[in-house]
């Protein structure tokens, strides 16, 4: 059965499909009939809408939800900034910190778990481009968290979608739209604004992140592959309506917006939307249903064809942002070097592992909750000992990563590295070209008829000393 096997069992209820127009609702008849706002809401519920995109955007990229709730998300106090001299996911717009753009190849060894911290302090960003206030590019983020947040606060980022891969552990995510649970091998998105506490049901958690500043995550077009094929969009699954009710405790609703940390107290619980319907949602997705595709015959496909969702940019067919996976598959090309080839790329590349062994990389370096990072057009691909296997196997039918799940964060913005994910983590690999390709040797071979001349053209004329740029004694 194509689905990961899971150790713990997701007792939340879904409804199923992205791209679709849900409603829900926990308590019947909470929902109107046909009108959105309205004069007097079922039950005495007061209407919200919430717009994650502008009016006016086309019906096809219209994310509207409108929303049914106790009392409105405006009933707080003023938020104030907290922690203002530790909490910063936006370096560039803060004077002692910086990004660094450097062409190297890099690479992370596994980051520790940090039992001390909750999800929202747990963000490290590690990598990015662009800034969240112009709404424009994204951050690559390590999380490590041993706590559950606090029972009565809730956090929202007001700077992008986030993308969660867990690596470790379980995230219990109630949102204001209901609940997710998220484990190893699967991944979920968290819409900019949405508002969410996240606990830890079997302990620690560590993984991967990605914030979208701009636009919001998608499935690709599946052009000649046809109408199904890689991420289907029924194995999607939203979570349906679910609130509490809760006005005799103190709240704290947590912001991060420009990077930096802000609370506002409130009086009653933020999770008391009873219904709501639209499609501006949370969601997550089990890596284990994807449906790989790859060639029957030679040569290995560019990586894109492992598209799970993208992120497009005002050039189409050009991603600010590419979530692509690298599952269990087989590997049939004839007379073709089958792991990915050496690569240079106008895209950024950021992979993670999940679990299991990268084929590309077989040399041991790259581990589960490690990562790497082959920025705009630096050169990469399989490391020495990946190549010498890969050219002297014997070309068989074969089914690689089994009990293996890498990922990679693709972009076409050159990404910077921050000073945490240079230095302060202390996991950059000082070896990591050393390990991979310094040991690659040259076996070009000159043939016979060229050992001592160059031919030029046909007739088997030598090459002219002056000027081919080819010429060889």
């Amino acid at each position: 059965m194509p689905t990961s096997i899971f150790h713990t069992t997701d007792t939340y209820q879904y409804l199923n499909g992205l791209r679709n127009y849900h409603q829900t609702e926990a308590v019947p008849g909470a929902l109107p009939i046909a009108a959105n706002s309205p004069q007097r809401p079922p039950y005495g519920l007061y209407n919200e809408k919430l717009s994650g995109t502008a009016f006016t955007a086309p019906r096809t990229e219209s994310k509207q939800t409108w929303l049914y709730r106790i009392l409105p998300a405006s009933a707080h106090k003023p938020f104030v900034q907290r922690e203002s001299d530790t909490y910063n996911t936006n370096p560039e717009n803060k004077p002692h910190e910086k990004i660094f753009q450097i062409p190297n190849q890099l690479r992370w060894d596994p980051f520790d778990l940090d039992k001390t911290v909750d999800w929202v302090h747990s963000l490290r960003l590690v990598a990015g481009a662009g800034d969240p206030t112009m709404k424009q590019g994204l951050g690559y983020y390590i999380f490590t968290a041993g706590k559950d947040m606090n029972e009565h606060e809730a956090f929202y980022s007001a700077d992008g979608d986030l993308l969660i891969v867990p690596q470790h552990g379980v995230l219990s995510i109630q949102t204001e739209l209901g609940r997710l649970l998220v484990r190893q091998n699967e991944i979920a998105v968290i819409p900019r604004g949405i508002r969410h506490r996240v606990t830890l049901p079997h302990g620690p958690v560590r993984g991967y992140a990605l914030e979208l500043y701009q636009g919001h995550f998608d499935l690709p077009d599946l052009g000649p592959i046809g109408t199904n094929g890689l991420a289907n969009e029924r194995d999607f699954q939203v979570p349906v309506a679910y609130f509490n009710e809760d006005s005799s405790n103190a709240w704290h609703v947590l912001a991060k917006f420009g990077g930096h940390l802000f609370a506002a107290e409130q009086d009653h619980t933020p999770f008391d939307i009873v219904a709501w319907h639209g499609t501006y949602y949370p969601f997550k997705y089990d890596l284990g249903r994807y449906n790989t595709m790859g060639t029957v015959s030679f040569d290995h496909p560019d990586p894109s064809i492992y598209t799970v969702l993208t992120a497009q940019s005002d050039h189409a067919g050009t991603a600010v942002a590419d979530f692509v996976i690298f599952p269990p598959r087989w590997l049939v090309g004839e007379d073709t070097f089958r792991p990915p080839w050496y690569h240079r790329n106008t895209m950024s590349e950021f992979m993670g592992l999940i679990h299991g062994s990268y084929d590309a990389k077989q040399g041991g370096g790259f581990q589960p909750a490690g990562a790497s990072l082959h920025n705009c057009m630096s050169a990469h691909g399989p490391d020495a000992s990946t190549h010498d296997k890969a050219s002297n196997a014997d070309l068989k039918p074969m089914k690689v990563g089994e009990g293996s799940m890498a990922f990679m964060f693709e972009s076409c913005l050159m990404v910077g590295v921050t000073e945490w994910g240079l230095k302060t983590c202390r996991k950059v690999q000082q070896d990591y070209n050393e390990e991979s390709w310094t040991p690659l040797k040259p076996h070009f071979q000159r043939p016979d008829l060229f050992r001592n001349n160059v031919t030029n053209g046909s007739g088997g004329e030598l090459a002219d000393r002056g000027g081919n740029p080819h010429y060889a004694a």
